[in-house]
């Protein structure tokens, strides 16, 4: 989960550091972060996978389990949107 957290915040500070980027600088800095957003997808999904075993059981396993799978869902989404945005804003740039 810490890997994932790195990742999101690379991802923030690269949207901030956008500004007016137009082009290929603006597609070079959405795709750093549509890696970063697509890298925490994964370390998340890489987390989860660790609690298919039977290594931890009971009610300690299901809610670690729970707060993780809260955490991909909102990942993915955040993964959906910056693929929409990038989408649009290539498209609005296109002539």
């Amino acid at each position: 989960m810490g890997d994932s957290l790195d990742s999101l915040s690379q991802s923030v500070r690269e949207l901030g550091s956008i500004g007016h980027a137009v082009g290929e600088d603006f597609v070079w800095h959405m795709s750093n972060v549509q890696t970063w957003v697509s890298a925490a997808l994964t370390d998340d999904n890489t987390c989860l996978d660790g609690f298919s075993g039977p290594s931890m059981k009971g009610n300690v396993k299901a809610a670690i389990k729970n707060r993780v799978v809260n955490v991909t869902q909102i990942t993915s989404n955040a993964l959906a949107l910056v693929n929409c945005f990038a989408s649009i804003h290539r498209t609005v740039e296109t002539p």
